[in-house]
């Protein structure tokens, strides 16, 4: 029975059967050295008979095979043992040459190389961590909403009216009618707060928008949540502070040979992670830096790595949140603060100098919906479906949306998002 690479050091003395890629083949005058690897790392064999060396030689790197041998104590071997004696058997076909050498410790192709080649470039141990982690990234997200009493939710990514007025989006043609790709989630998760009270989902989402940058995608995963019952978006941070926590934790549990790999400085998560409302982070910014970004609706790239950089002095926190966004530049459900009703009550959840989540507190009142939709000049008819659910009675919710590619990417300090994606769409990429 076959056994995996971190297994074979349970063995020593014992035969056993390992299968997996021909990492790599080192031939000496008297003995060859060939490396198996597995899912979980790699296991070096020792062959010292001619014949078993002389086809070694020619069997080209990344070809599938099993080996079965005796388990040998060697400190300077992978995991402190190898294969001696070894009978090998190809199970697939010599393999083509791969576009780089898989087996050097260093990543030598460029990223449209790995990116062209994807289907063999990703199994190159440092290419595949970032998954790995993204994996348990999932894993620990999922976790910590089933134990806040959320149910997993899969709303359909065809839909018959754009998500986010004035965005943009992928239409196409849905047997004579016009359709397209969901931008995201958020009619249904909200529709389903009205049957669950606490939903979410992980599942694709689709941004036709031209942007051609080392952050942006067309196509990219995302973290949903809704929750109902909220007072304001203060409760909805809370669970994203709890989400987060659990997705770090999870990657330390399940993830730690990626983590070491790539040299990741996994990030303490507060118990309160520190917010600053966005008025006054326009005034700190105004005031501390040479921009004054005042009567801006957003804030630049440049002013959330700023104000990073300012919560780690503060605070000691790799993360910040920035609340209440000017209203014209939130979507439509987004709810006012009552306060301050040019402001809104929602946020964005800066780490390391981007934003990674965006969330608020959502419009619970049908009146106030058919009053958001002629303030902003838009009939309310494409949106009757999701209307509905507010004319049959909704409680107070709000919910966030995390990108996953863009959250790994950031631990990891990947310079572009496509490193952490698995076969990237975007303005230029629709293959492979």
């Amino acid at each position: 029975m076959r056994i995996l690479s971190s297994q074979v050091s349970k063995h020593v003395g014992e035969e056993v059967t390992v299968a997996g890629w021909l990492h790599r083949v080192r031939a000496l005058k008297s003995v060859t050295f060939a490396i198996v690897r597995d899912r979980d790392g790699l296991v070096q064999v020792v062959a010292a008979e001619p014949d078993l060396m002389k086809r070694l030689a020619v069997l080209t790197e990344e070809t599938v095979i099993e080996v079965t041998g005796t388990v040998t104590a060697n400190q300077q071997a992978p995991g402190g043992v190898e294969i001696t004696s070894p009978a090998v058997r190809e199970l697939s076909e010599p393999a083509v040459a791969s576009p780089f050498d898989l087996y050097r410790p260093v990543v030598s192709a460029a990223l449209p190389t790995v990116l062209d080649n994807a289907a063999v470039a990703l199994r190159h141990p440092k290419l595949r961590a970032p998954f790995e982690i993204s994996a348990a990234s999932v894993a620990g997200y999922r976790r910590a909403l089933d134990r806040l009493g959320f149910t997993e939710v899969h709303t359909p990514k065809v839909v018959s009216s754009a998500t986010e007025s004035g965005a943009n989006v992928f239409a196409l043609d849905w047997f004579g009618r016009k359709a397209y790709l969901a931008q995201s989630p958020q009619f249904y998760k909200q529709t389903m707060v009205g049957v669950f009270e606490r939903v979410y989902e992980v599942g694709p989402v689709f941004r036709a928008e031209p942007h051609d940058t080392a952050r942006h995608l067309a196509q990219y995963t995302s973290l949903d949540a809704e929750l109902g019952f909220v007072t304001d978006h203060r409760d909805v941070m809370a669970v994203v502070r709890e989400a987060v926590a659990e997705m770090v934790a999870t990657i330390a549990e399940r993830a730690p040979g990626a983590v070491e790999l790539l040299g990741v400085k996994l990030p303490d998560v507060p118990e309160e992670i520190p917010s600053i409302h966005f008025a006054d982070a326009q005034e700190l910014l105004a005031r501390e830096t040479d921009e004054d970004p005042r009567g801006e609706p957003d804030l630049a790239p440049a002013h959330e790595r700023w104000l990073c950089e300012w919560a780690m002095r503060e605070y000691g926190s790799q993360f910040l949140f920035v609340t209440g966004y000017p209203m014209r530049k939130r979507p439509f459900y987004t709810h006012p603060d009552p306060q301050r009703p040019e402001f809104s009550n929602s946020f964005d959840l800066l780490f390391r100098g981007l934003e990674l989540v965006t969330g608020g507190q959502r419009l619970h009142r049908h009146s106030d919906y058919l009053a958001a939709l002629e303030a902003r000049g838009e009939s309310p008819e494409p949106y009757a479906g999701y209307l509905a659910a507010f004319a049959h009675g909704m409680p107070p919710h709000g919910g966030f949306a995390l990108g996953l590619e863009r959250f790994v990417a950031r631990l990891t300090e990947a310079d572009n998002i496509r490193w952490t994606t698995l076969f990237p769409r975007d303005l230029h990429r629709l293959a492979p």
